[in-house]
């Protein structure tokens, strides 16, 4: 199969528990379990991940840049999503 025609997939590594799977790179593959492996050889060489997820890359639905005003905007009439809504008490501390 050629790389044209053979699926392209997001790696995402998390490299300890506790810790978010952060996107790593891409790999091509034929199917899901060739994707673990060939992330597993190219991205965690070094022993640093200790979970993967492989994610076919036509399969992400993400938000259109142009679209920023419309999709996050709303949340600036929202003050009190803000932390300088709160007022910490002196005996808190630095938070």
């Amino acid at each position: 199969m050629s790389e044209k025609f053979t699926p392209l997939w997001e790696v995402f590594i998390r490299a300890r528990n506790g810790l978010a799977h952060k996107h790593a790179g891409s790999i091509h593959a034929a199917d899901a379990e060739m994707a673990l492996q060939a992330a597993r050889d190219v991205y965690t060489r070094r022993g640093e991940g200790q979970s993967l997820w492989v994610v076919r890359s036509d399969q992400i639905v993400a938000s259109d840049p142009s679209d920023k005003d419309m999709m996050f905007e709303p949340t600036a009439s929202k003050i009190y999503r803000h932390p300088t809504f709160y007022e910490i008490p002196e005996e808190v501390g630095n938070m």
